[in-house]
């Protein structure tokens, strides 16, 4: 009886375990106990996800069966596959998750391959699987074609965007307003400048990124409103915008639609089509610059259009009139480290190219929320726009005071004022005596303050937008091809996706990955390698203050042509080679010492999780039978 009972608690025991470890998962509840929240969805999902009117369902690819899988991939897919749960739990019915494995040639595999999963290749084997998400709703069908660990912190974003753009069935509509022939000349004046026996000018490869995502209209700066259903507004290098149309702008951002505005201390467009020899004759300097004041002022941006930035640490190296190479500091290149790692326009880019931009920044008492997405390294300054007309890159250079950080773009949310608390502008020639007192009529009513959140998107600078500074265009077999040579192209697509989207994909933030490194491994490690780097710098130094000295003995030869070395000489160079032995002893002392620390630590942590847990439970089971005692 005593055995039997036994077994049968065993069993009863077991078939708890299992009861609690179903119900646990089934569960609507979730602990969330990560630093970021990375396992809770953002209140921006949860608002989209209760929007959804007609069923969606989403079909998960996953080649979890192939052999080699890196490690990496399925915890990732684990990862996904928990989140994609969340968001079935939370839709409250409207999201439907199939969970499908495509084996090499299965049908799985074929119906994948057409829904535009693209196949990704495991670099151990050699073999290939398929990693994807595939959203449908009634006949629409968009497609996540490959999913990637490292864009694990945006993988919310991701989702949400794709659950929001298929419910999208026709293209949203981008109003643009700009000075630049961004689209190329337009279709009604071709004609007549071929007549005038002039060339049209080509569209930028950026505005045809733009055509293949929005349905663009092209507003005139002479325009006294936008026109009705736009989605989104694109403002590039505005001028001598009529002041209703700015008021237009301005009610347009209040009423909770994004804007994209791009501004510049120096356009190089304009530069290019200036004649140097009437400025320095006293001609009419042409106006580079372009800027909203009232509207900017209102909205709480703080920004100076006769500033340029002057970047000492990421000056682009250019070649002068005179053949030499020269780092000029107004062109910046900007690297990973100076682009905002938790938004999702930015955390991808490697490389950016700006062309004398301008500085932004937070105004003073303002009420909305500057978020710096672009900005400059620690050893930028500003000089003024019109002390680069004829300078050398070396004396601009010297004109850069370090000043800290500069912002080159940020995004702007919040409540925003309106620039007109009066209404909308009167036109200058109106005559008010025109009509009597008695009979005119009450203003038009206008907002105000914005109804919602208001998003607006801002950048000093537009010339890298151009192609001359994005892509290389090559003839392959007869069609004009662009390779780009840096990123920003990818940073206006991404700008305008973000900002086209619902104000609750706007409201998703980047989040960490599930991957932590160890902080205080890398510490060690960082601490080692400076020391390291040190020294070397130092070897590196004596090894060419002997080459030198070779160097100079060559040239004294004896009449045989045999090299004839002095004491001096042959001393130093014994000297060098015991100093360069000894180096390297003190380079592998520095890795020993290294490893030794780390590994110290590794034995450590590895003692204190193989004895907390027997600690713990012989602690409990001392407790218990003590107060069993008792």
């Amino acid at each position: 009886m005593k055995l039997r009972g036994k077994a049968l608690a065993i069993a009863l025991l077991f078939v708890g375990l299992v009861l609690v470890n179903y119900l646990a998962s089934s569960l609507p509840a979730r602990l969330d106990a990560t630093a970021e929240r990375i396992y809770t969805l953002s209140p921006g999902t949860k608002a989209l996800l209760s929007k959804i009117h007609d069923p969606i369902t989403l079909v998960f690819y996953f080649t979890k069966s192939a052999n080699g899988l890196p490690i990496a991939y399925k915890n990732y897919a684990t990862r996904v596959e928990e989140m994609l749960r969340q968001y079935a739990r939370a839709s409250r019915g409207k999201l439907t998750l199939n969970l499908i494995d495509p084996r090499p040639d299965t049908p799985e595999e074929e119906r994948a391959t057409a829904a535009g999963i693209q196949p990704q290749l495991i670099p151990t084997t050699g073999e290939q699987i398929q990693f994807g998400l595939v959203a449908t709703q009634a006949d629409q069908q968009k497609t996540l074609s490959a999913l990637n660990p490292q864009r694990e912190q945006f993988l919310e974003y991701d989702l949400s965007q794709l659950v929001y753009s298929i419910q999208q069935i026709d293209k949203k509509k981008l109003g643009l307003i700009t000075s630049l022939p961004l689209q190329g000349t337009a279709a009604q004046d071709r004609q007549m400048m071929m007549m005038m026996r002039q060339q049209p000018q080509p569209g930028q490869f950026v505005a045809t990124e733009w055509e293949k995502t929005f349905q663009i209209v092209r507003v005139e700066p002479t325009a006294t409103e936008l026109p009705a259903g736009l989605d989104a507004l694109a403002v590039i290098h505005p001028q001598n915008l009529t002041p209703k149309l700015q008021f237009s702008i301005d009610q347009f951002i209040l009423s909770g639609k994004p804007a994209f505005l791009a501004l510049d201390p120096a356009s190089q467009h304009f530069k290019r089509q200036t004649n140097p020899q009437q400025q320095m004759m006293g001609g009419p300097t042409p106006n580079v610059s372009s800027d909203l004041p009232a509207l900017l002022s209102a909205y709480g941006v703080a920004y100076d259009a006769q500033k340029i930035v002057g970047d000492l640490e990421n000056a682009t190296q250019v070649q002068t009139q005179g053949g030499q190479l020269a780092r000029y500091p107004v062109w910046l290149n900007l690297r990973r480290a100076n682009f905002n790692a938790t938004s999702a326009t930015t955390a991808q880019l490697n490389t950016a190219l700006f062309i004398e931009p301008g500085a932004l920044a937070a105004k003073t008492g303002a009420t909305t929320t500057f978020t710096s997405l672009v900005e400059s390294s620690a050893q930028a300054g500003v000089v003024d726009a019109m002390a680069l007309q004829f300078a050398e890159p070396d004396a601009i250079a010297r004109q850069i005071t370090p000043s800290g950080k500069k912002t080159i773009a940020a995004l702007v949310t919040g409540k925003f004022k309106t620039a007109f608390p009066d209404g909308a502008p009167k036109e200058p020639d109106a005559k008010d005596t025109a009509t009597p007192p008695a009979a005119s009529l009450p203003p038009a009513p206008h907002l105000t303050e914005s109804t919602t959140s208001s998003t607006l998107f801002v950048i000093a600078d537009t010339d890298w937008l151009f192609d001359d500074y994005s892509i290389r265009k090559m003839n392959f077999f007869g069609q004009t091809a662009a390779e780009p040579i840096n990123d920003n192209l990818a940073f206006a697509a991404n700008t305008l996706e973000f900002l086209s989207g619902s104000s609750d994909l706007i409201s998703i933030r980047g989040k960490g990955n599930s991957v932590r490194p160890f902080e205080v491994v890398r510490t060690m490690e960082i601490e080692a390698n400076k020391q390291y780097q040190e020294k070397l710098r130092a070897l590196d130094d004596r090894l060419q203050q002997v080459q030198t000295k070779l160097s100079e003995l060559q040239g004294k030869k004896g009449e045989a042509n045999r090299l004839v070395a002095s004491p001096e000489v042959t001393k130093a160079i014994e000297d060098f080679q015991k100093q360069q032995a000894t180096m390297r002893g003190e380079r592998r002392e520095i890795r020993r010492a290294l490893r030794e620390n780390v590994d110290a630590l590794e034995n450590r942590l590895l003692l204190v999780n193989l004895l907390t847990g027997p600690l713990l439970v012989g602690a409990f089971g001392l407790w218990f039978a003590r107060s069993r005692k008792k």
